[in-house]
């Protein structure tokens, strides 16, 4: 074996050791992961188990948290991994000293489901988890997953301002799915390479109020090519749900999103400058419509939002879109906001 292994060493090829999702070997940050059972916490929990930054991980779930952590706890980094349950104050020891907390909690879509329907249920959910967190990590940064974003951010905003916690610099809502899609499915129609195309992705997060600005990441596509793509984007969880059968959604894309958003964050936490991601926060760029929340390019810092970039240029078509993903998103978080009310 050490033979074989000195002779792919002198050919130049590459052992079989994965390259983390952060490549500092600092271990300084304790994450929370509450809904670490579901569909999207088990692959979104392994991947944090990844990065380097990340020094401990609390699961949180009604069921199953303990059995993931003792399931990833086997992977060879240096974090350390606890499991918890909702007995013996669970939520509480899981959120306690948490730095980053990442909310994939809640019940998927299903065939037929809009993420309306999603909000009977996970409405609720959010706005428990919301109150929990606020009293035990008033001070933490919190990742918003659970469906429909559009309405859970404003949920968990006003849940916070419950407990007397007042930090809208702390709070996203993760969209980075609708950014990761948008490079893969434009390179797909343009026969690009999605691992270096940008495509700012504004709005909302959930069908006609994904805004993908193609123009700003140099696609140039017009005509029936442009509205199928911009479909894609928009409705690429239906594609999902479809070809799972009523078995699931997106959670493995939807992990590997979080991820991404949560590495970020850590990394601009760290003191690394212009880390740069589209994310739902609280936002001054269309306040004048009565739209306090928007989706946008945000630059990140160590005490979370840093700068909320404007829109910038756009061209008709695109004008057209942000029309009417505004008069959706609108509706949405006031049914967020009247929920909590």
């Amino acid at each position: 074996m050490m033979m074989h292994k000195t002779v792919l060493q002198r050919m130049g090829m590459k052992t079989c050791m994965p390259r983390p999702f952060s490549t500092s070997s600092r271990l300084n940050y304790k994450v929370a992961v509450l809904g670490a059972g579901g569909g999207i916490g088990q692959p979104l929990s392994m991947l944090l188990k990844t990065n380097t930054k990340v020094s401990e991980l609390a699961l949180f779930d009604i069921k199953g948290g303990p059995g993931v952590a003792a399931d990833i706890g086997h992977i060879n980094t240096s974090s350390k991994v606890n499991g918890f349950s909702p007995d013996d104050k669970g939520l509480e020891k899981a959120l306690k000293g948490a730095d980053l907390v990442v909310i994939p909690a809640g019940v998927p879509r299903k065939p037929g489901m809009t993420r309306d329907d999603l909000f009977k249920t996970n409405a609720s959910i959010v706005r428990d988890l919301a109150f929990a967190a606020g009293e035990t990590a008033p001070n933490a940064k919190y990742l918003v997953v659970t469906n429909p974003v559009n309405s859970t951010v404003p949920i968990f905003k006003k849940a916070l301002a419950r407990v007397g916690v007042h930090q809208p610099k702390h709070l996203f809502g993760v969209t980075t799915l609708d950014s990761v899609r948008a490079s893969r499915f434009a390179s797909q129609a343009t026969n690009g390479v999605a691992e270096t195309l940008r495509i700012p992705v504004v709005g909302g997060h959930s069908g006609a109020t994904i805004v993908p600005l193609l123009s700003q990441g140099g696609v140039e596509l017009t005509g029936a090519d442009r509205d199928n793509l911009v479909h894609r984007i928009q409705f690429g969880g239906d594609e999902v749900v479809k070809a799972k059968a009523g078995a699931g959604s997106a959670t493995l894309s939807m992990a590997y999103a979080g991820a991404r958003m949560a590495s970020s964050v850590i990394r601009a936490l760290d003191g690394e400058s212009g880390v740069e991601e589209c994310t739902f926060v609280e936002s001054p760029l269309f306040k004048d419509q009565g739209i306090d929340y928007f989706s946008s390019r945000v630059t990140l810092g160590k005490d979370g939002v840093e700068t909320i970039h404007p829109v910038g240029p756009i061209n008709e078509y695109e004008e057209g879109l942000l029309k009417v993903a505004l008069a959706d998103l609108k509706k949405s978080i006031e049914k967020g906001e009247h929920f909590v009310a």
